[in-house]
């Protein structure tokens, strides 16, 4: 396993729609361990291909940070979703940079694993953002797209000191 170099954006790779997974080997393998390992490594949530320079439809994200558990998807689709949940969002390819967004509270995705067995899982609240975000890197979509509003630099620097309150922008409607 290798730490991989996360890709900032003004990059063209994380612009571009990611090509789907055919062969389950053991390059996907290596690619999936290297993303485990600079997921881990980085604090963040998740992590999709393109942003390690990688155009292949593969994901990784924590799903259980006690159990130190990470999902891997590849070929991810949403197959459903529900509710809403408007919060703060961050991504590893826009390091300092933080919005609010809307995404689904609920998401369910169908995806294959390192061996080519499909499987659907479902996440909500924060995984089921982290599916949403690293789905939409696969087609070439940065969160800063999306958001209703992006912090300005001293907004980040009270909330890092727990100085501000977002509870007026941020809601969940399961």
């Amino acid at each position: 396993m290798a730490l991989r170099k996360i890709v900032e954006k003004g990059d063209d790779v994380l612009n571009k729609k990611s090509r789907e997974v055919v062969k389950f080997d053991e390059r996907l393998s290596v690619l999936i361990d290297d993303m485990i390992e600079t997921l881990r490594d980085s604090g963040g949530v998740g992590l999709a291909a393109p942003q390690v320079g990688v155009l292949r439809r593969v994901v990784v994200v924590e799903t259980d940070r006690e159990k130190d558990e990470i999902t891997e998807l590849v070929n991810p689709e949403i197959i459903e979703t529900s509710g809403k949940q408007v919060g703060l969002e961050g991504c590893l390819s826009l390091p300092g940079k933080w919005g609010i967004a809307a995404r689904p509270y609920k998401a369910k995705v169908k995806a294959f694993n390192r061996n080519g067995d499909e499987f659907t899982i479902e996440g909500e609240g924060l995984i089921a953002r982290a599916f949403c975000h690293e789905i939409d890197h696969l087609n070439g979509v940065l969160y800063d797209e999306k958001v209703e509003r992006m912090l300005f630099p001293e907004e980040i620097e009270k909330l890092n000191a727990g100085e501000l309150d977002l509870s007026d922008e941020c809601y969940t409607e399961e």
